[in-house]
């Protein structure tokens, strides 16, 4: 069998650039996200440049079954996944009473249901061979309730959550699993979750993917269960420890609108 590590969203933000570090490191990969086209791109680009295999398994993870068929692929090309990225996420930004209800469904879907099924899927085979590593994106705003991004919010706190049970029922396993806590940062997801006008990203300085991914990366490999890149992000999730709830989701608020 092939081992490969397996990162979903891998077609732009934070996957894309996973995607890079990873080959640029020596591993094979399976890239998964909706479009084909780009992944067909990002595998023609790293094979010729890292000498590594990629595999591209386009899915739309929105989709009921999706991370089923990404563990049906990787069965059927005989590959073993020893390094899983749960990278694949979007949010929306407005009042939930306003907002599409099938888009906050789809995201609940894609950030909480797909991850946990992918999880569990890789993760079996992983403590059956005795080794294996898990990273999950998550958030800073998983510290802290979100008004106006209630449900992004919602789904971040979810990951951060799984990712630390797992982390003390995987002990002793040969497997780990680490939950990556960005801020704010220079993607492409500020645009699709209609961002580009929202105080959170006019009022805190937003960091690069690549410095995001690279601090990532360390921490999956020191076996950290929470890693949160930047030193004014580590400030924001201190502050919201000790500051009343009422306080912090006020001032939450006040930050995005």
């Amino acid at each position: 069998m092939v081992k490969v590590t397996l990162i979903t969203g891998a077609s732009s933000g934070f996957g894309e650039e996973f995607a890079k570090l990873f080959a640029k490191k020596g591993h094979n990969l399976v890239i998964t996200a909706r479009s084909e086209g780009k992944l067909l791109a990002l595998k023609k680009k790293l094979e010729e440049e890292y000498s590594v295999k990629v595999y591209v398994c386009p899915m739309d993870l929105a989709e009921k079954g999706a991370a089923h068929r990404i563990f049906d692929y990787t069965k059927n090309e005989n590959l073993c996944v020893d390094i899983l990225i749960n990278n694949a996420g979007f949010g929306d930004f407005g009042r939930f009473v306003e907002s599409d209800l099938k888009k906050q469904t789809d995201m609940v879907q894609v950030n909480v249901t797909a991850l946990m099924e992918l999880t569990h899927l890789f993760a079996r085979p992983m403590v059956k061979n005795g080794y294996g590593k898990i990273l999950n994106v998550a958030s800073i705003a998983a510290f802290q309730s979100g008004p106006l991004m209630s449900i992004y919010y919602s789904t971040k706190a979810f990951v951060l959550s799984f990712t630390e049970a797992l982390s003390v029922e995987l002990k002793n396993t040969g497997v780990t699993v680490t939950a990556l806590c960005p801020g704010p940062s220079v993607t492409g997801f500020e645009a699709s979750a209609n961002l580009a006008n929202s105080g959170l990203f006019k009022n805190i300085k937003p960091m690069t993917a690549q410095l995001i991914t690279e601090y990532g990366y360390k921490k999956l490999f020191r076996e950290s269960v929470i890693a949160i890149p930047g030193f004014g992000n580590k400030l924001v999730v201190w502050g919201s420890k000790l500051a009343p709830r009422a306080l912090v989701r006020e001032v939450v608020y006040r930050i995005q609108k």
